[in-house]
């Protein structure tokens, strides 16, 4: 029996290190690493289970090509060769016949791994000429908001968090999403801490705090301004840091001045004495942090929220204080040269230009719509649009055309699988060298496999690295190894990054950057803006999302869903989970809305508005309040009696910044029918 160290690769804040027993290349056990400084030997529930997932029955482990119809998941084994010949051939007419651009990659944050998740494959399809895609359907509008106020994505280390006397969870339902960080709250309020939420469902995370505040779903905006309304009319605010290190600041008392408590109270739900509170409780409460997550941003307004909540420790100085400031991400402090990995200038070579940009939300469009040239091939990867992305009725009869040529890369037969001309069996992070960051703390991880391959599954950076080979490119980027492009990664020159090499990675496995302990980093101002300075000009007006109760949107339709993270699921990683598909097939409902309906908890409901329906199971409780309903998020569309999950109801609206969703400003109508 061996130990040996891993990197958790999920898509979330903690980065967990991991020890795991390895007896004969098979694993054991899997447990957290005790000597990390924030992870600390401890797994959420989700991965405490993942070697079930490893030595799963339902893996793919072999090369498949379509037999079927597209979509119904029938497959036969082929070869490598035969795949990567396949593949070669059809991209290579594609780009002859339409242009390269006609061919769409498709991927997100399946794995972590710097290099499985943005390394050989980006090299490939910049020397291929394919489109690019905007990668925004998690995190773009939250980051361009912070980017915006801050200059650069940094924040409050979790380990601070101890030290805070008032901690307000904004849209972060920390338990279900970043659960690592809750040790540090529980050691603040073991010191006479308080914790706030502010989020429009009763989370884990809510039904533990000292209060619970729960806005209207995307009228954060609305509620930061009063906030910061409240702090500068009773004169609550830090002058001199403002006077020092923000600029704009009568710009901002001008917007702040419109969003007074009533009015703010009206557009959030939430009492205007509520409102004056919170806002006199956070800013002379010393220190105080705030954790802000994802949720926040993905409303028609959401970049101007991320915006107003990131202006309140600037406004308050609370970035001066250990335990003070807000993170909502930090990973930009790992100043990687991505470009050595990503080579974007291997498209001079292909089209003599950049390749044209669509978004990855509007997918249904991109399948169904566009043209000069139409998308004719895609290649799916660490992700599965079929499920994820918004208006998905569209998105599908996008995939069922018979014309486009579709390769799957993947560790299961998802819904995006099924709708593969040819399907490759692809790693877990158990099973190949990767590089990780953290969005969530400042630690570098490194990783080699530590257990045996089953089948012959391929990493994506071998896969890639396969098929440039197959079309002919001979570019000697493509054969470097991983080695080589962590190498390049690391030799940024960047300070932060200064001495950490992957032998002493392979040493150590977790590296904090070069970084004063504690770490505070707008404490002197130093922001990342062109000015030094934190932004708080530009335009931060509210009016109510259109897909709102309180919007233009077609009344018909007056609840509003929010699909939020289920606890267990991450993302679709687990939706072939018995417990996770009950969990996403169920929703939450007031008593209010449900009574008039004549639904019960347990009865068979159909949600729907004009873009789709679904088919889901009541539970009428205190999840929402009146006026709102939860389905849990993402359920596999093949597991639900009709073949849809909740993305079969939002749109492919657009937030304000970024070019994010609007996943949470979607309004439905609920009805029963039948057992």
């Amino acid at each position: 029996m061996e130990t040996r160290h891993s990197v958790c690769a999920l898509d979330c804040p903690d980065a967990c290190s991991l020890l795991i027993n390895v007896e004969n290349g098979t694993g054991s056990r899997l447990r957290g690493n005790p000597e990390h400084p924030v992870t600390r030997g401890f797994l959420c529930g989700k991965v405490a289970q993942y070697l079930e997932r490893e030595y799963s029955a339902e893996r793919v482990l072999y090369p498949q090509k379509r037999v079927g119809k597209k979509g119904e998941g029938r497959f036969a084994r082929i070869s490598w060769d035969e795949a990567l010949d396949t593949i070669a051939h059809r991209l290579q007419k594609v780009a002859k016949e339409h242009g390269s651009e006609a061919i769409l990659p498709y991927s997100y944050a399946g794995t972590m791994g710097l290099l499985n998740n943005a390394g050989m494959d980006r090299r490939f399809f910049h020397r291929l000429g394919a489109s690019r895609l905007d990668r925004t359907i998690c995190s773009s509008t939250g980051a361009a908001g912070l980017t915006a106020t801050n200059g650069n994505r940094y924040g409050t280390e979790p380990e601070q968090f101890a030290e805070a006397k008032l901690i307000i969870a904004w849209g972060a339902n920390i338990h279900g999403t970043n659960v690592h960080l809750w040790p540090f709250i529980v050691e603040a309020r073991r010191r006479g801490a308080r914790l706030i939420v502010i989020d429009p469902i009763r989370t884990r995370t809510a039904a533990l705090a000292d209060w619970h505040l729960r806005p209207n779903p995307g009228s954060d905006l609305a509620l930061a301004l009063a906030m910061i309304h409240v702090i500068v009319e009773e004169k609550l605010f830090d002058a001199d840091y403002v006077a020092q290190y923000t600029s704009g600041f009568d710009e901002l008392k001008d917007h702040a001045r419109r969003f007074d408590p009533e009015r703010a109270a009206a557009l959030t739900g939430i009492a205007k004495e509520d409102i004056i509170r919170l806002a006199r409780e956070y800013a002379t409460t010393r220190p105080a942090a705030i954790r802000l997550n994802y949720g926040v941003q993905r409303s028609e307004h959401g970049g101007k929220a991320v915006r107003a909540i990131t202006m309140l420790p600037a406004i308050t100085g609370s970035w001066r204080e250990i335990g003070g400031g807000m993170q909502l991400s930090v990973s930009q402090a790992f100043h990687f040269d991505r470009t050595s990995v990503e080579m974007p200038e291997l498209q001079k070579i292909s089209l003599g230009r950049e390749a044209r940009m669509l978004n990855m939300i509007e997918l249904g469009s991109a399948l169904n719509d566009v043209k000069d040239p139409p998308v004719m091939a895609t290649v799916v990867y660490n992700s599965n649009p079929a499920a994820v992305a918004p208006d998905q009725n569209r998105v599908l009869r996008g995939f069922r055309r018979e014309d486009l040529f579709t390769v799957v890369l993947e560790q299961f037969q998802t819904d995006t699988a099924d709708h593969a001309d040819i399907l490759l069996p692809a790693t877990t992070f158990l099973e190949h060298t990767d590089l990780y960051l953290s969005y969530g703390h400042y630690y570098v991880q490194f990783a080699r496999a530590v257990v045996d391959r089953p089948g012959e599954v391929r990493s994506n950076v071998e896969v890639f690295r396969a098929l440039a080979k197959r079309m002919g490119f001979t570019d000697a980027c493509f054969d470097e190894s991983e080695d080589d492009m962590i190498r390049g990664l690391l030799a940024s020159g960047h300070p932060f990054l200064e001495g950490i090499t992957i032998e002493r990675l392979e040493r150590e496995h977790s590296v904090r950057l070069n970084l004063p302990t504690p770490y505070r980093p707008f404490v002197n101002g130093e922001f990342g803006t062109a000015s030094g300075k934190c932004d708080l000009s530009g335009d931060l007006n509210y009016t109510p999302p259109v897909e709102s109760r309180l919007g233009s949107a077609k009344k018909q339709y007056p609840l509003e869903m929010v699909s939020s993270k289920n606890d267990d699921s991450m993302n679709s990683t687990f939706g072939n989970r018995e417990a996770v598909d009950r969990q996403t097939a169920t929703l939450h409902m007031h008593r209010a809305d449900a009574d008039p309906r004549g639904i019960r908890s347990g009865d068979r409901v159909c949600a729907f508005n004009d873009r789709g329906s679904v088919v889901l199971t009541a539970s009428i409780d205190g999840v929402v309040a009146p006026g709102v309903v939860r389905i849990p998020s993402v359920r596999w569309n093949k597991r639900a009696e009709d073949g849809r999950g909740p993305n079969a109801l939002t749109s492919e609206r657009v937030a304000d910044m970024g070019g994010g969703p609007t996943f949470y400003n979607c309004l439905i109508e609920v009805e029963r029918c039948g057992d």
